[in-house]
């Protein structure tokens, strides 16, 4: 290797430094151009980009907007532990409901062979049978496979029967690891019901003395997730339950200390990397002023698992990407376990080759990536403490509304915590539908032609409470449809794509409305004239070309096409006045609302 010697010369010493002031000025140069007036912050504010919960992304960052602190001290904002998870990497916690005891062990087993650190299990409603679990946890070593129960209504005796298999097989109360995962509210958010608290803090006592590596309750904000809950949403109820927890166990006679060490927080992990990676670290902060105030101090316990709003189900392999960001994400925020659901779950009971996907999706970014070899990797990128910051704030504004109305469980009881969650779920739903949020294999580059992946059926879900939404539900119903279709009559629906002019004038066009109406199972069938609209089959044109040739050619191909037998045509590209054309399909157009009408009127129902 060439040493280069320390010559003393510092070849920018002679320019001074460039100002953020200078920047804007170049900024307003540019929007200048595009016919934007603007200057200094709003020129700045012209190119930000609004998220939800009120967070703006800004285009430039720099050193003013750093964080203090280190990880293992309070505001555990850059990790837990000082360590991090440099050690041995994340806890790889696998998910399983399989209801027959019998497969449910082989599942295990396959999983704890091969990768899996600690297990989650669903026992109760939607999951094993409580009186299931042992044979489930035959041939598993308790004293060193965490579990953690999701056992519901079913908490008692779930909670009864674990204790009992460790006392049995004879597992040192001191090597006890999981968590009994009592989790009240989070029962009466997926159900409506109201469960009893008691059963929960008796536990809770009894693990304080007696089993110092078991907790007893989760704060799950899964289930608002899950209802179209933002980031912010998402932390302020878990704050709000995680306050009221606390009030019930000290009224049961714990410390507070004691109380805040019964807890294990839930939170969803999505392909939104930078948005995941904040919203982990802001959870550890939110926790860090809550515990101050109550007289305590603890890290917040993260159990990350890949978000089930953001998987589809058709193309389900491009899951494998979204859970592979959503786990990196995950991992990079601190969490201290991760579950990464299978490519398959949307579709019911994953198999064993999504499961080995699963898991080794942890083990490639902790083992082959080395991800977890450096401690809070995002800690002084200016964008993601600043999206750190607003998130926090976010989520805090969130808790302190819900506190003002009584808490969690008034909330939920009155309908307010769903109505909040309904505005912003609207909201979204509105940019998926106009294609602004895309889905990767479903808004777009759909694949009609993708042979469907079939799972065994998953047990019902517990419902009643909170709705479960998903990002593809708009066009799943629209593809639903065209199934039916295709089953019925053997083909798909049709729309004529009629090319008009060179291929350099209408493949761009063409491929837009190709993707688009492929999104709603809408099979394309591009051609020339109205002889090629004839042999399609179909009743719908949508004329594609270049904005000059439509000013030659739209309206006496509209009129050619409406008598050979077009009854409704559309035009690829921005809005105008062109005669014989009822409708446009452009960037930002609803996608959902076109989809719709055109199934509707080729009679698809």
């Amino acid at each position: 290797m060439t040493v280069l010697p320390d010559d003393g010369l510092s070849l920018a010493a002679e320019f001074p430094d460039a100002t953020h002031e200078q920047w804007q000025r170049l900024v307003e140069g540019v929007l200048r151009k595009s016919g934007k007036e603007v200057s200094g912050d709003a020129a700045e504010s012209a190119l930000s980009t609004q998220l939800e919960d009120g967070l703006i992304a800004r285009p430039l960052y720099t050193s003013a907007d750093t964080a203090p602190g280190l990880p293992g001290f309070a505001p555990y904002t850059r990790g837990a532990r000082p360590e991090g998870t440099a050690a041995a990497g994340w806890d790889v916690r696998q998910h399983h409901s399989r209801p027959d005891p019998a497969a449910a062990n082989e599942a295990l087993l396959g999983d704890l062979e091969n990768g899996v650190t600690s297990l989650w299990l669903t026992v109760g409603e939607g999951g094993l049978p409580v009186a299931g679990l042992e044979r489930a946890l035959d041939g598993v070593y308790l004293d060193l496979a965490p579990l953690v129960l999701d056992a519901g209504a079913a908490f008692p005796e779930a909670a009864a029967e674990l204790l009992r298999l460790h006392t049995e097989r004879g597992t040192p109360a001191a090597e006890v690891r999981g968590n009994l995962g009592g989790d009240p509210l989070g029962h009466e958010a997926r159900t409506g019901q109201a469960q009893d608290f008691a059963p929960v803090a008796s536990y809770a006592r009894k693990l304080t003395e007696g089993f110092p590596g078991l907790r007893a309750l989760t704060v799950d904000a899964l289930p608002y997730h899950e209802a179209g809950a933002s980031a912010g949403q998402e932390l302020g109820a878990s704050m709000a339950t995680a306050v009221a927890y606390l009030r019930e166990l000290t009224a049961a006679g714990l410390s507070t200390e004691q109380a805040v060490g019964q807890l294990e927080f839930r939170y969803a992990a999505s392909a939104d990397q930078f948005l995941t990676i904040a919203k982990f670290r802001a959870a550890r902060r939110l926790w860090s002023w809550i515990t101050e105030v109550c007289g305590t101090e603890g890290a917040q316990i993260q159990h990350a698992v890949t978000s089930s709003v953001m998987m589809s189900r058709r193309d389900p392999w491009v899951n494998m990407l979204r859970c592979t960001v959503a786990t990196l994400a995950a991992g990079v925020g601190g969490a201290g376990s991760v579950t990464v659901l299978p490519f398959d779950h949307a579709l019911g009971l994953p198999d064993a080759f999504a499961r080995r996907i699963a898991r080794n999706t942890s083990t490639i970014l902790i083992e082959e990536s080395h991800l977890s070899r450096v401690i809070d990797p995002a800690g002084g990128s200016w964008y993601v403490e600043q999206l750190t910051d607003q998130l926090a704030q976010a989520g805090w504004e969130f808790f302190q509304e819900i506190e003002r109305a009584g808490g969690q469980a008034a909330v939920l009881r009155s309908g307010m915590l769903r109505d909040r969650i309904a505005e912003t779920w609207s909201v979204r739903s509105r940019k998926l539908a106009t294609r602004k949020e895309p889905i990767t294999g479903v808004s777009e580059f759909p694949n009609l032609a993708e042979k469907p992946v079939e799972r065994e059926p998953a047990p019902a879900a517990p419902a009643g409470g909170l709705p479960r939404v998903s990002r593809d539900e708009a066009y799943e119903a629209l593809r639903s449809r065209s199934d039916a279709h295709l089953a019925a009559h053997g083909e798909r629906p049709k729309v004529f794509l009629a090319a008009l002019g060179s291929p350099a004038a209408h493949t761009a066009r063409a491929t837009f409305a190709s993707n688009l109406f492929q999104a709603g199972g809408i099979e394309p069938v591009t051609g020339e004239g109205s002889a090629a609209f004839v042999e399609s089959g179909s009743r719908i044109v949508c004329l594609c070309s270049s904005d000059s040739v439509y000013e030659e050619q739209a309206a006496a191909i509209a009129a050619e096409l409406r008598a050979a037998g077009a009854e409704y045509v559309f035009l690829a590209g921005k809005p105008a006045s062109y005669e014989g054309v009822d409708s446009y399909v452009f960037a930002g157009c609803d996608a959902v609302d076109v989809l719709t009408s055109t199934l509707d009127r080729l009679g698809v129902s």
